[in-house]
């Protein structure tokens, strides 16, 4: 089972800005606590997401040497995945591919077409770089716009990454609409279709929505979850202050309760519950 956190996630719509030192003492907690990744961080520009302007200074202050778990970092196009690839502490690379058209020029200012092009070149970037690339499907399960939605539509966007080679595949809830009958529908069909590929689940929740939704991903047969301590973030095109990413302390509590082993330091836990009221003050 692996536990994605996502404290950049968390972070990135923050209006204060979150001090340099403040994030290094906050991502060094949270490395101590045994996830399998941290999404520390982005390598986008400044302007689109002030908050992260200090991505590269964050991973200097990281302590890797006693952590387990690796480095995500999210970009939005080839330039800003050229940057992430220089830094060998990185492991993974996200990049959010969006299956509405709409939300894919918002987000980007691309069509999905061009996205498909920037796909092939991070692709082709990471084997160079002997990093993974991990994509975010977004409007994963529905859209606000009128865009064409189905679990089919979802399968033929896996069908073209797979073909380029991609191998982690995370549809992403990015308004916050699933249920959970609509998660298990749509990952028993993406993971029967194909079998190969690590799918992983990027959900938003209302306040109480997580467990009910993380258990429908695990018994869909997911076993890659984000989440982020106290279900702080999620998108601003949401356009509904109470939804955010699911508390990674749901997500915990919900699968232990399964009788999943998540091998995860509970004192080290709690010491970033703590620090995390600091940072989302």
């Amino acid at each position: 089972m692996k536990l994605i956190e996502c404290p950049r996630d968390a972070m990135q719509g923050l209006t204060h800005f979150v001090p340099t030192d403040l994030k290094i003492r906050y991502l060094n907690a949270l490395l101590q606590v045994g996830f399998d990744t941290l999404d520390f961080g982005s390598f986008v520009s400044p302007r689109a997401i002030p908050q992260l302007r200090d991505t590269a200074e964050v991973l200097a202050g990281l302590e890797l040497d006693d952590t387990r778990t690796k480095l995500l970092a999210i970009v939005a196009n080839v330039r800003g995945a050229e940057q992430a690839s220089a830094f060998s502490a990185i492991q993974y690379i996200g990049f959010p591919l969006s299956v509405s058209e709409t939300f894919q020029q918002r987000n980007t200012n691309k069509s999905i077409a061009q996205a498909f092009e920037e796909v092939d070149e991070i692709q082709k970037l990471c084997i160079e770089g002997e990093k993974q690339l991990v994509i975010y499907l977004s409007m994963g399960f529905g859209n606000p716009y009128g865009d064409p939605y189905s679990p089919d539509l979802i399968s033929d966007f896996t069908g073209e990454l797979v073909d380029m080679g991609v191998q982690i595949i995370a549809p992403s809830d990015t308004v916050g609409s699933s249920t959970p009958a609509h998660i298990e529908t749509l990952f028993e069909q993406l993971i029967a279709t194909f079998p190969t590929v690590e799918f992983g689940a990027h959900l938003h929740a209302r306040p109480g929505e997580g467990p009910a939704k993380v258990l429908a991903a695990y018994r869909a047969g997911v076993r890659r979850i984000d989440g982020a301590l106290r279900g702080f973030g999620g998108c601003p095109m949401a356009a509904d202050d109470l939804t955010g990413n699911i508390p990674m302390e749901d997500v915990v509590e919900t699968l232990t309760n399964q009788g999943v082993s998540l091998h995860l330091n509970q004192a080290a836990l709690q010491k970033a519950l703590a620090l995390s009221a600091g940072v989302f003050m």
